[in-house]
């Protein structure tokens, strides 16, 4: 596995080696160890999958503490538009967003830890998206910023007026009116 840093301390992608021979391909899709030594020790505790049609918006989406989760996040069939945005208060990236697009030909992974809220538009006619978890899902912790924010400078790559959104997902504040529970103290990986 090759680890891509990006611009913002702490959000990395993941690049498998992937076999291929005429049978298809093989690839190891997460090492504990590996991970633990290229990127940082964390403990999966959960296993998520969506599926999700094109024009589909998920997000940005966070737990607030103490139910804080970092997530590991790929897409196996179709390609998204994954974007992590800084809200860790005193953070000199605040506000600030990487997007990557991950798909079943990439096989790429992104880690969004803790501190981050993280959200993906869907590219493809249809997309199944799994992450995994270093913290249980707690509904009472939830918590999101606008998908939607012109401020935040995310070329989604579909325009967020024309997305499928949840109910949950438009009731979400801009960043400007949002009170982070976050500041850039926070253990990024475990708690």
């Amino acid at each position: 596995m090759d680890v891509i840093k990006t611009e913002i301390d702490g959000l990395v992608i993941l690049e498998p080696r992937v076999f291929c021979d005429s049978r298809g391909y093989f690839f190891e899709s997460y090492s504990k160890r590996e991970f633990d030594e290229k990127v940082q020790p964390v403990y999966f505790v959960q296993d998520n999958e969506s599926m999700s049609s094109k024009g589909v918006m998920r997000g940005l989406h966070f737990q607030r503490p103490p139910f804080t989760q970092s997530k590991l996040v790929r897409c196996v069939k179709g390609r998204v538009l994954d974007v992590a945005v800084d809200i860790r208060k005193g953070s000199p990236t605040y506000g600030k967003h990487v997007a990557v697009e991950l798909s079943e030909d990439n096989h790429r992974q992104f880690f969004v830890p803790r501190g981050f809220a993280h959200g993906f538009a869907v590219l493809s006619d249809v997309a199944v998206f799994q992450y995994k978890c270093d913290n249980y899902y707690h509904p009472e912790a939830d918590g999101g910023i606008s998908i939607a924010d012109d401020s935040l400078g995310i070329d989604w790559q579909i325009e967020p007026s024309n997305a499928i959104l949840s109910e949950k997902d438009l009731r979400h504040p801009l960043l400007a009116e949002f009170d982070s529970p976050f500041d850039i103290n926070i253990d990024l990986y475990q708690e």
